[in-house]
């Protein structure tokens, strides 16, 4: 037999229709013995299941999308196999862009894909879409709109730093948030920026990521200053929480930056002085099952008294930057 004695892993396995079990099939016929990897506790039963039919094969868990999951299985086969002979990659999920060239070329930041929550204008979207490049894929989320008007805030929101003169208000009423996306994108292309395509996703806060995204194929979510308005907006906030959790890849991270607000005070100012105590943000987002990795200090001001919603006297407002990171 070809393959007498010879050791492969084989990753990309997910049921019996997939074209890594048929080679697999192949392979322990001409006397391989196999090694396999699952990507999570879903997949897991099915896996298995196949596996047991190749006799002195296993399967190990790993999401090809979490570095130290790669570290593991290859810890696990090494100890099993002491060395492979042959491995069979038959795993993709990238933008379809990506993929329309010759494989060999496709990039590890091809496989990188964000959402923007409440993307609104598009400001962080269109950052976040040049920063990851032409070989990513960026989403900007904003939500349905209602056939009745949304809650309003009690206060309009004040200006962040009203040492900075504000810019002019835009003429007329704000643009869609798609159209704001597709007008941001149109000018990145005319500019020739080598930027990630944008998709515009209308989708109600608790259930943000396009359907393809939900379940664990998402890279980072970004959710900048507009936390504090889900309050006075009846968003349910654990279920968004809970959603975005789900679209992350394990290792994947959740950014949220927003105005700071005093102690005790929770969400309940959001529609008054656009803030949002950090602790009891943090405490929502964790209940999720997030962990902190870290936090952004960078435009913290001790100095905000952080009881009005444009500080008085002027200076900029104490904001903080919290990352998340999915277990």
């Amino acid at each position: 037999m070809l393959l007498s004695g010879k050791k492969g892993l084989i990753v990309g396995v997910a049921n019996k229709h997939s074209i890594a079990w048929a080679i697999a099939q192949s392979a322990a016929g001409q006397g391989a013995q196999l090694f396999f990897n699952y990507q999570n506790d879903r997949l897991k039963e099915n896996v298995e299941e196949l596996v047991a039919t190749l006799p002195g094969s296993k399967a190990f868990p790993c999401d090809a999308g979490d570095d130290a999951q790669i570290d593991s299985l290859m810890s696990h086969v090494g100890k099993e196999a002491g060395k492979l002979d042959f491995l069979i990659h038959s795993i993709a999920f990238a933008p379809r862009e990506e993929l329309t060239g010759q494989f060999v070329n496709t990039t590890r930041t091809g496989f990188a894909t964000a959402l923007d929550v409440s993307a609104g204008g598009g400001y962080t979207t269109e950052l976040l879409a040049r920063a990851i490049g032409p070989t990513g894929k960026v989403y900007g989320q904003s939500r349905p709109r209602p056939a009745t008007p949304p809650p309003a805030p009690t206060n309009r929101e004040g200006n962040s730093n009203p040492t900075v003169a504000a810019p002019p208000p835009p003429s007329g009423p704000p643009k869609p948030s798609p159209v704001a996306l597709a007008d941001r994108e149109s000018r990145m292309k005319a500019a020739n920026v080598a930027a990630a395509p944008i998709t515009a996703v209308v989708q109600p806060f608790e259930d943000p990521a396009p359907a393809e995204l939900a379940d664990g194929k998402l890279d980072l979510v970004t959710l900048m200053f507009n936390y504090h308005d889900l309050g006075f907006l009846g968003v349910d906030r654990s279920a968004m929480n809970k959603a975005i959790f789900k679209a992350l890849k394990p290792g994947g991270f959740y950014v949220i930056g927003d105005h700071s607000g005093r102690p005790g005070t929770g969400i309940s100012e959001s529609g008054t002085l656009h803030r949002v105590e950090e602790a009891f943000l943090r405490k929502e987002v964790e209940a999720a099952g997030f962990k902190l990795a870290a936090e952004g200090n960078f435009l913290r001001n001790p100095n905000d008294p952080r009881d009005k919603n444009t500080t008085d006297p002027p200076q900029p407002k104490d904001e903080f930057f919290l990352k998340f990171v999915k277990p």
